[in-house]
């Protein structure tokens, strides 16, 4: 089954709640494109600094996890109650259209692309922020949020593929 046959996803009103929602890519069985760096699985942060500096023990991000799920140029990161779900084309129309995690309910519209094996997400509207998120050396993956104070986490990779 090929990515484009499957319903894209939204965040259901409220978010998702403290458990994942069904798999959303499960039946696809399409290769991820070339470029693609592979994030699949489920992911929990092990470190994290805002502005260069670690974040306090009981910050949410030091409790946050993730799931990934990829196919073809779709990606799909179920994370803190939202499904963001795209094609990684460096299209508006294929990006993001969901809601924010700040609160559920305010639109977001997110331009998502792979780029030397980064998975790199530009919301529309706000010029040179750019969300990324790869793999390093040590097969951790790091998420970095220029928009959330400068905000870099790291996590590793605790349930392969889904």
């Amino acid at each position: 089954m090929h990515s484009s046959e499957i319903p894209v996803a939204h965040t259901p009103t409220g978010g998702y709640g403290a458990t994942f929602p069904p798999l959303i890519l499960g039946d696809c069985t399409e290769p991820l494109v070339a470029g693609a760096p592979d994030l699949r699985g489920i992911w929990i942060t092990v470190s994290a600094t805002r502005g260069g500096v670690q974040v306090a023990p009981d910050d949410r991000l030091m409790s946050y996890t993730e799931r990934i799920e990829q196919c073809g140029n779709r990606i799909v990161d179920c994370g803190g109650g939202t499904i963001a779900d795209c094609r990684a084309d460096g299209t508006e129309e294929n990006g993001v259209h969901d809601v924010s995690v700040f609160d559920y309910t305010t639109p977001i519209h997110v331009v998502a692309s792979y780029e030397d094996s980064v998975f790199v997400l530009r919301p529309v509207g706000m010029p040179g922020i750019e969300v990324t998120r790869h793999l390093d050396n040590n097969g951790n993956m790091i998420w970095q949020r220029p928009d959330m104070g400068g905000v870099r986490v790291v996590l590793q990779r605790v349930k392969d593929a889904v």
